[in-house]
This record gives structure tokens, C-alpha cells and sequence, in this order.
């Protein structure tokens, strides 16, 4: 398919059909060649050639720094008549993604000019031979060293003669080249941060939409960290991560600019390291703690957090009537529980992230021990309910606070697979503030959720309005048990889709032993002589149960086959986009409830399909289940830390178009037909 599609680009280009080329090196990968822009050459008088390159879609292709990984083509010429070759000449490159790498170069088609100078003493009438090897490295899901040997017989006459066939070529060649900065360049680096400064006539806010710096030594910056950009009138600062390699005195580049209409523009630039120019002033923490505060309220209306409902249910139902005293107790609690728990996610993220390891919210469903575990403690809970075995003291006493903290805690361990609106904003900026600061914005997401139970801590006598106790109250404990099994169902099928259906087995069992633990409990509870024996019982089955846990860390992850559209790789996304045809990105995870409820409701009805098939969409689904680092390093990218994400790609377009994480059927047939005015032609 990679050889009919370079093959079908090749015909679609007859741009240098005639033109003086030499004899093409070609692969299933890529077609390249050595164009002359002269049909004729004269004595001592310059001309260019170029290395052109025709990549097969998912391929690429590499700058002078290839960014992580890669390495840059190179050109040995032989002139045996004599005469001067320039350097090649490298086109701005692009920013590839390549998993949790991230490399610089180029797809589609790129063309690197040079310029020759024939001997002055070249006599007319005859051929000027220009010999050459040329070597070039392309990449896709594997990385292929090619090289080839190409040959170019230019006639010599008096005067030069261009060749029209191949102008259009080196017109386009030199508008993809870097342009000589027009503005003043400063840069410096403090520790771990770094900018760059370009100031001068053009630069205003709202005039450069994105910018990036690729820097030609490699190593000099972190290539997968995001630079912030802020413009001021006159000035644009870009934030930079430093690398791991020293920085060159002077250091030179490449800043890309795409402005306000979508036109990408390239400038070299270079600069004797100094003094940091000023960063861009990022969300000052209490606007993000302001955000965490608010995600973490609406976090309790989310999918995620509907089973334990049931048990914040029963809380509420218990305080009715109870002292003031009490009310604040039980209340600050639950608080007590879920900001503990939110620090302790917060400070589990920041140490995998500082050992090197890709982590983002959600993190531990990823796992499918952990999933099996809480599968388990779901069924516990349900047991509990339904009158299998009890748990605490008195309803008041010191029993019932250590009940509403724990209930905190898993109401938080819960509600880790989803993220709500204003949550990804705050989880982005608190990944990139120092640890103090994401610590506290962890903090703030605590007490948004817990905000209802804060309230009813400082205001005990809102519990009059709750109904008085009674009987109905063990009717809807009861009742209540039934959320709970099915949340334990759906995490055994989550399990199933981890690590395959080889993958219930110990989960069942493990259930089984966890029922069987509840039970004898129950049975030595209600019996009052011989406790110990059944809480032997109990201990036994619950350690017979952990037993069976490590058998589902090896398991292997079976393909996601139900979801929607192909699957997500960076190859296929860039393959897709260098066709120009415009694609909608889902980042999901089997364990994400509110990804699949959003698939239900907007991306699989009949309307959304028959959107997508009228603007050939193409989908691609990103399973997250098993934490992909590739598809970690794509969340990070967009400034997000879990899933859902959706973003959709018009045809043509520079970035993509980021959807709420709440979808409707009508917002995501907008965006499509929104992408397809963007990337119309105006009249």
C-alpha cells in the first residue's frame, strides 16, 4: 500500500516531469532524486541543485537536528570537471511526535537545494558531470537507513539557460527555507528554564497564534516539554525546557511562527546565550486552585462517582437528627478522607514522574491489579450493605468517623478514571508548576469535591431538611448494595478487557473468596462465642484472594476490538494528515465511564457516523486501558493528564480543535462542519 501511495504522489506531482533530474532511488518508502534548476550550465556561473525527497505517507524524514532520535540526510558530490558545492540547505522542519519522543524533520515532500559553481575554464560544447551519494534515514513504526548513488550530465554552453520545468520546484524550495530574522533575538537559561525573546515590528498579541524554537544542537532543550508563548506589543517570549547537552555560544535555530490566518512562517535566528529573558507569566496558582476546586465539585456529578453515591447516600440519611456535634464529625470526616486522598494521588504522580515514568490522572486504573482489587472492594462494600456483615461501632461513635473517612477516600480512588470540566486545565498547569504548588492544587480539587460535606460541617443544621430515620432507612441501605455490584461487575469486565478473558478467572475466584470472607464474618458477628474463628476465616480468604492478584500483572492486553474507527499511532495520524484529510482523535480507556458514555451518546449515533462519512473523517481511537506511553506522551502534549480527550483535526489545518471532555451529538457535528469552512477556500 506504502508503494501505490508514493507512487500515486509521484504522478500527482508532474511539476519536474521533464526537468533535468537524475535516474530516481526508490523504495517502498520513499522516491528520491537529483534535480538541476539549469537545462544548461556555463563557465564559472552558479546554479542550484536539490536533493528531493518524496516520502510515502507515515513516513518521515529528518532536519539538522533530528530532535530525540534520527539523523539528517546527507550529500557527497563528485565533480570531476572541477568546481565548488555549497552545503545543503535544510527546509524548516516540523515537529513529529514519536511516542514519548519527539523529532524534527519532515513528511509529504522536501527538497534540500545547493548551490554548484563550475569552473571558469569550462569549455562550451561540452557535458559537465556531476556525480553524487547521497544518504537519508526515514522513520515510521521502524527506523531504515537508505543511501544511493545519482548522476547528472549537464550540457555547457556560453550562456546558462534555466529549465522551466523544474522553477516551480525551487520557488517552492526556497519559500520553505528559513528566512534571515527580521527581529532582535535574546535567549538565556536559568537551571532548568530557558527562553527566547524576538522583539520587532509585527509581533503584537493576537498576531502569532502558536511558535516554537528548534534549536540546531541537539540535546540543547527538552524537545517534548511545550513552549508557552506570550506576545506583548513589540516582543514574543517562548518558554524553553532545558536539555541535557551544553549550550553552544552562539546558539542557533529556527523559530516557526503561524499567525492569526494560519500561515506558517520560519526565521533563523542566533544568539549569544545571557541573561533568561522574562518567561511568560503562567496561571498564577490560585486561579488554578480555583479551577481544581471547581473540577473537583462538578467531579461528584460525573459517572465515575455514581456507585459510591450509595454510600454518601446512607451518610447523608444517618445524620438526620443527629447532634450538631456529630454532623460536624461525620462531615469533616469524609472531607478528611477525600483531600488526604487527592494528596496522596497528587504526590504518587509527581515521584513517577520525577523516576522517569509516564503517569497522568487516572493513572492506577491503568493497572489491572489495582482494577481487580477495587472490584473486590466494591463487592465488600455491597455486602455490607445488604446486612452480610458490619463494619464500625455505634452509628455515632469514633466507628461511624472512620466509615465517612474511608468512604472519602474511595469516592476519590473511584472517581480517578474520569475527569471534569475545569480538571484538565488544572491538572496541566499543576504538573507544571514546582511540587509545592501541584501539591496544593491537589489539595483545592479535595475540597471542591468534598465541598457539599465542607458546607454541612459549617452549617450542622441544614441536616433539618433531610428526612427524619426510621425503617425506610435499612429498605434503602439494602437497596443501595445493588449500585454497588454493579460497579464490582463493570471493573471484572474492565479486568477482561486489560488482560483478556483469561483474566476474569482469577478475578471471579477472587470474588468468590472475598464473598465467602463476608460471610464468615457475618456468621461470627451475629453468633457472639467464637469470634476468632470466623474472623480466621475471613483473614484467610482475603489473603487467598490477594494471592491470585500478581497472575494479572503479566497478563497480556488484548486489542481494544470494539472501538470505533482505526487504531491511534502518530505514523497513521501523520500519514492521514499529509493526505489532507481531516481526522477525529478519541483517547479513551475501557475503565474511563465517561469516555463511554460520550461514545454512546455522541460519537456512535447514526447522525455523528453519517457526519463523518459526508466530510471523510477518518476516526482514530487511542486506548488508553494499559497507560500507552505513546498516547501519554500525546495527552501531555495537549497540556492534559487524562482521559477523555478528543481532538479533532481539519483537513489542512496547523493544530487541532480541542473538544469539552462532556460531549453532545450536536458538538461534535459543529466541529466537523466548523473544520470544513476553516479549510475551505475563501472566495
Amino acid at each position: 500500500m506504502h508503494a501505490l501511495a508514493l507512487s500515486l504522489a509521484i504522478l500527482a506531482a508532474p511539476l519536474t516531469a521533464q526537468a533535468v533530474e537524475s535516474e530516481a532511488v526508490e523504495s517502498p518508502r520513499a522516491r528520491v532524486t537529483l534535480v538541476a534548476e539549469a537545462a544548461s550550465v556555463a563557465p564559472g556561473q552558479s546554479f542550484r541543485l536539490a536533493l528531493r525527497q518524496v516520502l510515502a505517507p507515515g513516513w518521515h524524514s529528518y532536519w539538522i537536528n533530528p530532535g530525540d532520535a534520527g539523523e539528517a540526510p546527507s550529500l557527497d558530490l563528485d565533480l570531476r570537471d572541477g568546481g565548488q558545492a555549497g552545503a545543503l540547505a535544510f527546509p524548516a522542519p516540523q515537529r513529529i511526535p514519536y511516542g514519548p519522543l519527539v523529532n524534527f524533520g519532515y513528511l509529504g515532500e522536501a527538497v534540500f537545494p545547493l548551490t554548484v559553481t563550475p569552473p571558469a575554464d569550462l569549455p562550451p560544447g561540452r557535458l559537465y558531470t556531476i556525480e553524487g551519494t547521497a544518504r537519508w534515514l526515514v522513520c515510521a513504526d521502524v527506523c531504515i537507513p537508505e543511501e544511493g548513488a545519482f548522476r547528472l550530465d549537464l550540457p555547457v554552453e556560453a550562456a546558462a539557460r534555466p529549465d522551466p520545468a523544474a522553477a516551480e520546484l525551487f520557488r517552492q524550495a526556497e519559500a520553505a527555507l528559513p528566512r534571515p530574522s527580521p527581529f532582535a533575538v535574546r535567549l538565556g537559561f536559568e537551571g532548568a528554564k530557558g527562553a527566547i525573546e524576538l522583539s520587532g515590528p509585527g509581533l503584537a498579541p493576537g498576531a502569532v497564534k502558536e511558535a516554537f524554537f528548534f534549536p540546531e544542537a541537539m540535546g540543547v532543550i527538552d524537545n517534548t516539554r511545550p513552549q508557552a508563548l506570550a506576545l506583548r506589543d513589540g516582543a514574543m517570549v517562548l518558554s524553553l525546557a532545558r536539555g541535557v547537552s551544553p549550550v553552544p555560544s552562539p546558539l542557533a535555530g529556527v523559530v516557526a511562527m503561524t499567525d492569526a490566518a494560519g500561515v506558517r512562517s520560519a526565521y533563523a535566528v542566533s544568539a549569544e546565550p545571557g541573561a533568561m529573558p522574562a518567561l511568560p507569566a503562567g496561571m498564577p496558582l490560585w486561579q488554578v486552585a480555583l479551577l481544581a476546586a471547581l473540577g473537583g465539585l462538578v467531579l461528584n456529578l460525573m459517572p465515575c462517582v455514581f456507585p459510591v453515591l450509595a454510600m454518601k447516600a446512607m451518610g447523608l440519611a444517618r445524620l438526620s437528627g443527629a447532634s450538631r456535634r456529630a454532623v460536624r464529625a461525620e462531615a469533616l470526616a469524609y472531607v478528611a478522607g477525600v483531600v488526604i486522598a487527592f494528596l496522596a494521588i497528587g504526590g504518587a504522580l509527581l515521584g513517577l514522574r520525577a523516576a522517569g515514568m509516564a503517569a497522568g490522572w487516572g493513572f492506577q486504573f491503568t493497572s489491572p491489579v489495582f482494577v481487580a482489587g477495587m472490584a473486590w472492594l466494591m463487592l465488600a462494600v455491597g455486602l455490607n450493605l445488604s446486612g452480610v456483615f458490619a463494619v464500625g461501632g455505634p452509628a455515632m461513635g469514633g466507628g461511624a468517623r472512620w466509615g465517612s473517612l474511608g468512604t472519602g477516600v474511595l469516592a476519590v480512588a473511584v472517581a480517578t478514571p474520569c475527569t471534569a470540566p475545569f480538571m484538565a486545565a488544572a491538572l496541566g498547569a499543576a504538573m507544571a508548576m514546582p511540587p509545592a504548588g501541584a501539591i496544593a492544587v491537589f489539595g483545592a480539587m479535595g475540597l471542591g469535591m468534598a465541598l457539599p460535606h465542607l458546607l454541612l460541617a459549617g452549617f450542622p443544621a441544614l441536616t433539618r431538611l433531610l428526612p427524619r430515620p426510621g425503617a425506610w432507612m435499612e429498605s434503602l441501605r439494602q437497596l443501595l448494595a445493588f449500585p454497588m455490584y454493579g460497579a464490582a461487575a463493570w471493573l471484572a469486565w474492565v479486568v477482561s478487557v486489560q488482560a483478556g478473558p483469561d483474566g476474569l478467572v482469577p478475578v471471579l475466584a477472587g470474588a468468590l473468596l472475598v464473598g465467602f470472607g463476608a460471610w464468615a464474618l457475618g456468621v461470627a458477628q451475629a453468633s457472639g462465642r467464637r469470634r476468632w474463628i470466623g474472623r480466621g476465616l475471613a483473614g484467610a480468604a482475603l489473603l487467598g484472594a490477594l494471592a491470585l492478584l500478581p497472575g494479572l500483572s503479566t497478563a497480556q492486553a488484548p486489542a481494544m476490538a470494539e472501538a470505533p474507527g482505526e487504531a491511534w499511532s502518530e505514523a497513521r495520524l501523520a500519514a492521514l494528515r499529509a493526505q489532507g484529510r481531516p481526522v477525529f482523535v478519541n483517547l479513551t480507556a475501557a475503565w474511563c465511564i465517561t469516555c463511554r458514555v460520550n461514545e454512546r451518546v455522541a460519537l456512535e449515533t447514526a447522525a455523528t457516523r453519517a457526519a463523518f462519512e459526508r466530510e471523510g473523517v477518518t476516526v482514530l481511537t487511542g486506548d488508553w486501558t494499559r497507560g500507552d506511553p505513546a498516547i501519554t506522551a500525546l495527552l501531555r502534549a495537549q497540556g492534559r493528564e487524562g482521559v477523555p480527550l478528543y481532538l479533532f483535526y481539519p483537513a489542512g489545518a496547523a493544530a487541532p480543535l480541542v473538544l469539552p471532555q462532556i460531549l453532545t451529538e450536536r458538538m461534535v457535528i459543529d466541529a466537523v462542519a466548523a473544520g470544513r469552512d476553516a479549510a475551505r477556500p475563501a472566495a
